[in-house]
Parts: C-alpha cells; sequence; structure tokens
C-alpha cells in the first residue's frame, strides 16, 4: 500500500474531529474522503499530511512511518490545500520555480518538470500572469502543478475542485485520473457526491468517524432502504411533514416531485401522504443520507 494510516484520532479541546479511523490506498487508486463540513475531512487530511500530530494512530507512506523526522516519507506526498496557498505576487512561473527550489530540484531537473506540468495543466501562455489574477480554475491548476514538482507517489488534496468553473474542474479530474493510471495514489477530500461516484473507493466520514468504506456502485448496490419519488399536490407542507417523520430518512425536492428515502422496515409508510409514488434507484446522495440516520443501511456484502 502506498498511504496506510491506523487509528487516527484528533480532538480540538473536547470536540473530538476525528475519531479511530482507518483507511490504506494503493498505487493506482482514486480515493474520495467524503462528507459534509465539519466532518473532519481536513484534520484528517492534515494528519495523513504530517502537519497535524494524532493523538493516537499511525500513517505509513510506502512503508516509512511518518514523523518529525520521517525524510522519506513526507519526500513521497504531494499535498494541495484547500485553501489559498501560493504567493499571489508571484508569477505562474516564479511560483513553480520557488517550489521547486524548496523541493531541491537541480535547475535542468526542475525547468523540464515545470515545461511538462505547464503543458499538462495548459498553463504554458499563462506562465507570466500573478497567481492572484488567475481565475479559480486555473490557480487550482498551479496549485496541483506546485504540489506535483517533485513527483510525489501519494497525492493528498483537499476540496481541489471548491471555487472552480465546470470546464476547469473537468479538466481537474480529467488531470486526477491520467496520474492514477500511472501508478500515483490519490486521497481527496470532497462534499460533492458527484464527485465521490467517480473515485474508485470512497469513505464516508461523519462526526470524524467512518461510516462506510467501498466502490460507490458497489455501496449503492447494497443500500436496503428504497427510494421513491412522491407527487403530491401541497409539496412544501408534506415535505415539512416527512421531514419529522421517524420513518424517514432522507427527503428533498426533484423537479415537480420529492425524492424519498424511507426505512425498509416502515412498508409503504408514504401512503399516509397521498399522491402519486414512482420508485427509482437509489443514487450515491441517497446512500449517504441514509447512512447518516441510520448506520446499518447498506447490508453486509456476501
Amino acid at each position: 500500500m502506498s498511504l496506510v494510516a491506523r487509528g487516527l484520532r484528533r480532538r480540538f479541546g473536547a470536540e473530538v474531529a476525528v475519531d479511530d479511523l482507518s483507511l490504506a490506498v494503493p498505487g493506482g487508486e482514486l480515493y474520495g474522503l467524503v462528507g459534509p463540513d465539519g466532518a473532519g475531512k481536513t484534520t484528517t487530511l492534515r494528519m495523513l499530511a504530517g502537519l497535524l500530530v494524532p493523538e493516537a494512530g499511525t500513517v505509513e507512506v510506502d512503508g516509512q512511518r511518518l514523523g518529525p523526522d520521517a525524510g522519506p516519507a513526507r519526500a513521497a506526498l504531494g499535498y494541495m490545500p484547500q485553501q489559498y496557498s501560493l504567493y499571489g505576487d508571484l508569477s505562474v512561473d516564479e511560483n513553480l520555480t520557488f517550489f521547486g527550489r524548496l523541493f531541491g530540484l537541480p535547475k535542468a531537473e526542475r525547468a523540464a518538470r515545470m515545461e511538462r506540468l505547464l503543458h499538462i495543466t495548459r498553463l504554458t501562455r499563462f506562465r507570466d500572469r500573478r497567481a492572484e489574477a488567475l481565475s479559480g480554475g486555473m490557480y487550482k491548476k498551479l496549485a496541483l502543478a506546485c504540489a506535483l514538482l517533485h513527483q510525489p507517489r501519494v497525492l493528498l488534496l483537499d476540496e481541489p475542485s471548491n471555487g472552480v468553473d465546470p470546464v476547469s474542474r473537468r479538466e481537474l479530474w480529467d488531470l486526477l485520473h491520467d496520474f492514477v493510471e500511472g501508478g500515483m495514489a490519490v486521497l481527496l477530500c470532497t462534499p460533492y457526491m458527484d464527485e465521490a461516484a467517480r473515485c474508485h473507493r470512497v469513505g464516508l466520514l461523519h462526526h470524524g468517524r467512518l461510516l462506510a468504506e467501498g466502490a460507490p456502485a458497489d455501496l449503492v448496490a447494497r443500500f436496503r432502504h428504497p427510494t421513491t419519488r412522491l407527487f403530491v399536490d401541497d409539496r412544501d407542507r408534506v415535505e415539512a411533514a416527512l421531514a419529522a417523520d421517524d420513518a424517514i430518512l432522507a427527503v428533498s425536492p426533484e423537479g415537480a416531485a420529492l425524492r424519498v428515502v424511507a426505512r425498509a422496515e416502515a412498508g409503504d409508510v408514504l401512503a399516509r401522504y397521498g399522491g402519486r409514488v414512482e420508485p427509482v434507484a437509489a443514487d450515491f446522495e441517497d446512500v449517504f443520507l441514509g447512512l447518516l440516520r441510520d448506520p446499518t443501511a447498506i447490508a453486509r456484502a456476501a
């Protein structure tokens, strides 16, 4: 395994941000850590990157334990934080040069890697533009290029598409899949269910604990609660009533209907609300919302 975490735990005061979290990401895999704001994603990523010391647990990169003196393990890691971390008054070229020197790359090697990364991120013609003048998508691609300069074997990304336009978002995901196909282990945090569905495996995180882990399609296939569309005349009133019903795991507007995930053991619970019921296939968001209310929502694998 390229990245292995065992029993990570971290508190801030009385609040437990991450609780007994274990995961493993091999080379050639794209792993998504999925959860809402406050789930513990960034805290987990900072511990995996060696920027935050866990109160308990260990992290290994390519078999090397990550710690204060773990040079080889740190050298194998690339990290792209969620917040803006580049020098806004430096150009694209100058930022890359700075990080290349920080990684101790010889001048010729640094120049060759810069040219390659500028090409694959399509930033070559913007190399003289200051980072603060880049669009959100171009800024994220520059941050990614800086994280990749030293050719890490493990790449950690904290919500890389946050604030990025749809075109740049697609390009960013294409780049990630290219890196994974080249053998890199990539772990990213995301609150977006559509992004989670594009990962090879995901870990569903809530209040610092992994609720479930596996391939997105497999988790959806093992989701045991029915998902339906409910067509009613007074949608707002019925939505409020469903949200207060213990038999309902999730409800949200979907076009003219309400999308409802009900407990399997509740039977025909929607009959009491009237209207027309249309069964639909569950999607990844249904699975996640169901798990938040019912930890047993995913049946055990055969």
